[in-house]
């Protein structure tokens, strides 16, 4: 019996050495997920909060607030009918520069206020 266990010495080492870089991998893109997702919603946020201040019809106040929820936001607006769309986009990258992009945007609708640049909403002149 003590010859087995003998021979058996450093086993746990050698597997252990060969799941660490597994295991590495799988922690990278935990981490990156978790990034990711954190990106989703500040864009999200950008995109919403955008798009209640265009529906005012304050776009300069829309851009200054995407650009304070999501600093590296580019934010389209665009109105049609009576509804305002934002969309709130841009790339990251994962945990090092030299892993591909990753581009994440959201979009907001909002209806347009009555009075906002000349809106009425159902009201006549």
């Amino acid at each position: 019996m003590r010859a087995r266990v003998h021979g058996e010495r450093g086993t746990v080492t050698a597997e252990l050495a060969t799941c660490l870089p597994v295991l590495v991998l799988l922690l990278a893109v935990a981490l990156s997920a978790v990034s990711v997702a954190g990106q989703r919603v500040r864009m999200q946020d950008a995109a919403r909060e955008a798009a209640r201040a265009a529906a005012r019809g304050d776009d300069a106040t829309a851009r200054r607030l995407a650009q304070q929820y999501a600093p590296d936001a580019r934010v389209t607006i665009d109105r049609s009918g009576g509804t305002v769309t934002v969309v709130a986009g841009g790339s990251m990258h994962l945990l090092a520069r030299w892993l591909p992009s990753v581009t994440v945007t959201a979009r907001a609708v909002a209806a347009v206020e009555p009075g906002a640049d000349g809106a009425t909403g159902g009201v006549p002149p």
